[in-house]
């Protein structure tokens, strides 16, 4: 006997966001402040030039489903970007994790800050595993999801590796001038020397093509602000300059004994 009909798609088969946890319920505690921190100053600064910000998903700290086989398995990236994709699941709601079943799209870039204890997991140094267990993040990341740029920083010796996919492997990725550039993004990510929200230290940042460190919303506003000053005082200083011009002509005529009518 034939087989009429086409099997459903693991789109329609599989878990969606809807039955995927966004976190697991049994691990302690939430994320330091510098893991909160941190993602925040990449997503306010991620803005590749060719995508809308509505066609990002940019996403820290979220449950990321990755083997149809395993829909329970997951791993959760300190920060990660997905392009192509819109910010909101369905066109219009907050998503609760990421199945990447459902999306149709994987991350292009992720970002894992290195704890005490997680070089081992971030850095894919132990591949043995039951096979009952899940893949270490390297693995997702290098074999399974296949992400095109892979980062990871260490803000206890401000060490940052950098991996790209080549030849279906991660090969290290020198840091060139301010960082590394990705140009299917047209941004590159590098170490900042500055202050952000209080703290004075390096943090990771995208840049432009131009070397400048992109500003978050705030910084974009400072801007506008002491911009807005700039050109305010400039046009003190011309009306000032103007007056005195006028004030300069008027005495040349009285000198030569022209009154206007406002000095009769």
């Amino acid at each position: 006997m034939y087989q009429t009909n086409q099997p459903l798609s693991p789109k329609e088969t599989l878990p969606t966001m809807y039955d995927l946890p966004s976190e697991n319920q049994e691990e302690p505690g939430l994320p330091d402040e510098f893991h909160l921190l941190q993602p925040e100053l990449l997503r306010l600064t991620f803005r590749p030039s060719d995508y809308s910000e509505n066609n990002i998903f940019i996403a820290s700290d979220l449950n990321l489903y990755y083997d149809p086989l395993h829909p329970q398995w997951y791993k959760r990236p300190d920060w990660f970007a997905v392009l192509g994709v819109s910010r909101f699941y369905d066109q219009k709601e907050l998503r609760l994790s990421y199945v990447t079943w459902q999306e149709g799209t994987n991350p292009f870039v992720v970002v894992e800050l290195i704890s005490p204890g997680t070089e081992t997991e971030d850095l894919g140094k132990r591949n043995l595993r039951e096979i009952s267990q899940p893949p270490n993040k390297w693995t997702v990341y290098e074999q399974i999801l296949r992400v095109p740029y892979y980062f990871v920083f260490n803000r206890y010796t401000n060490e940052l590796l950098c991996f790209g996919l080549m030849m279906n492997r991660y090969q290290p990725i020198r840091v060139n001038g301010m960082g590394v550039w990705l140009e299917e993004a047209q941004l590159g990510l590098g170490l900042w020397d500055g202050e952000y929200q209080g703290s004075r230290r390096l943090w990771l940042r995208w840049f432009d093509r131009d070397n400048i460190w992109l500003p978050t919303p705030a910084e974009r506003e400072q801007q506008r602000a002491e911009q807005e000053k700039q050109r305010a005082e400039q046009e003190k200083q011309r009306a000032d300059s103007a007056e005195l011009e006028i004030a300069r002509l008027r005495q040349l005529l009285l000198e030569q004994g022209i009154s206007l009518p406002n000095d009769q």
